[in-house]
């Protein structure tokens, strides 16, 4: 490009790079523009040649690949036709600043790409923080790891995987490290998903061609966290894919957690080349707690909700129940759920019948969920299949939500076991929909009354 009189040489090359991006902008769509163009920077070298710089080595091999034949076009259409472009990385704290008349891209969210969990991704839950996890024998070093990671990503753990039966606190940790790690680096890049989303993800970028904004979403971040990789078992094009997304983010020195219900040596059907990867740094097993750790995680689940129950209910529930913390916090929901319902104050012997038994050990059995089913679909109106199903309208919604409200109220099963019984919901759309219930008996009257019914019904 010829210079122009009464311009410096500062100046000059700030119009090239303008015009440079200008091109770019006009001669592809806003959405590819932002996603692979808007964070380059460009300027012109005494040897005529034209240098674009890239934040991180996957974007710039990416356009390297796909794209260099438009950034040659935009620097002869902006420098001249015999200029030459070369691609280099620069890693910097501060971007420079662009020419004034040319747009700057919109700054990376500093926090945690999060959706409803209806939608593509996984909520933080604002209570799962390090301060709030109960450390017992059976976590310590899934503990440990877990905060060692989030205070340098990247480290020695990476990948950090962890590993237990479900309801045991890894979803508390993956959750801990990102509120950790965003707290210390308000820039950083947290990308926090389950296996399901990741596969879901992928099936929808298949189908609309647009794995090139799916690749650089899930290879660009600096924390990518999955919870229950395990999932990827028998998907072998998804397990294909996230090979490729922990490779890149390896070589970057990115940090990676995983979670499962199992070690990586255990996960069925997983190509061995995930499995040899997933053991490359920190594999911690997150145990059942032993009874002083499930009575202090009582405790603390009690103070949660501002109540402060006798020792001996709360003894009584870390002696009945030994599986998994979320069990433990749905005993204190059924005990208080159960005194509310029927006015009681809480003590052992509501305790005991909030759970279905007695000191001596004779109990009704436990309400099943089949049982609530049939009561909350007569009252409704409604049939077994639009529950489980996938229609979203307020006749159907309401029925759902209050079923799985019965379910985590009146039974021992866990979010999860709950969400299998409802048409496959993970256990994310179960916390949801139990929140919303209580919520809305704060102030709906009739609904408590409706609930009240359908339990007495259920207890005859």
């Amino acid at each position: 490009m010829a210079g122009h009189a009464g311009m410096t040489t500062s100046e000059h090359l700030d119009a090239g790079a303008a015009h440079f991006f200008d091109w770019l902008r006009n001669n592809v769509s806003p959405k590819k523009y932002e996603l692979w163009f808007s964070s380059m920077r460009c300027s012109q070298r005494p040897d005529g040649s034209v240098v674009v710089a890239f934040e991180d080595t996957f974007l710039c091999d990416w356009v390297r690949t796909k794209y260099m034949h438009l950034l040659d076009a935009a620097a002869q259409a902006a420098f001249g036709d015999e200029c030459t472009v070369r691609l280099t990385v620069e890693q910097t704290d501060s971007k420079p600043k662009r020419p004034a008349h040319t747009p700057a891209p919109k700054p990376a969210a500093p926090a945690i790409e999060i959706t409803p969990p209806q939608a593509d991704g996984l909520p933080l839950h604002p209570h799962y923080t390090f301060d709030n996890f109960i450390v017992g024998p059976s976590n310590q070093l899934g503990a440990a790891a877990t905060r060692a990671v989030a205070d340098a990503p990247g480290g020695s753990y990476n990948p950090l995987f962890l590993h237990g039966p479900t309801g045991l606190g890894k979803t508390h940790l993956l959750q801990a490290v990102c509120h950790r790690a965003m707290q210390r680096r308000p820039d950083m890049k947290v990308l926090y998903l389950s296996s399901e989303t990741f596969l879901n993800q992928y099936i929808a970028a298949i189908e609309a061609g647009d794995l090139d904004r799916f690749r650089y979403r899930h290879r660009s971040v600096d924390l990518f966290l999955i919870d229950d990789v395990h999932l990827l078992a028998n998907k072998e094009r998804t397990q294909d894919e996230f090979f490729h997304t922990f490779n890149t983010l390896y070589d970057e020195k990115h940090q990676i957690v995983l979670s499962s219900d199992c070690p990586p040596s255990e996960i069925p059907t997983l190509k061995d080349r995930l499995t040899s990867r997933f053991e490359w740094g920190m594999v911690a097993e997150i145990g059942q707690p032993q009874f002083e750790t499930r009575l202090a995680i009582l405790q603390r689940k009690a103070r949660d909700r501002g109540v402060e129950l006798p020792h001996d209910v709360l003894s009584f529930l870390a002696e009945r129940i030994d599986r998994n913390i979320r069990e433990l916090e749905g005993a204190i929901t059924k005990v208080l759920g159960y005194a509310e319902l029927f006015g009681k104050s809480v003590d052992l012997e509501l305790a005991q019948q909030a759970l279905h038994a007695t000191s001596e050990g004779s109990s009704r059995p436990v309400t099943q969920t089949e049982e609530i089913m049939a009561v909350v679909c007569r009252h409704y109106g409604v049939t077994s299949s639009d529950i489980r199903g996938r229609r979203r309208t307020q006749s159907i919604v309401e029925p759902r939500q209050v079923f799985m409200y019965l379910s985590r109220k009146l039974t021992n099963m866990s979010f999860d076991e709950i969400g299998r019984s409802c048409g496959g919901r993970d256990h994310s759309t179960v916390l949801y929909a139990v929140r919303k219930i209580e919520k809305r008996l704060e102030d709906d009257s009739s609904l408590g009354r409706t609930l009240r019914d359908m339990t007495s019904e259920l207890k005859r």
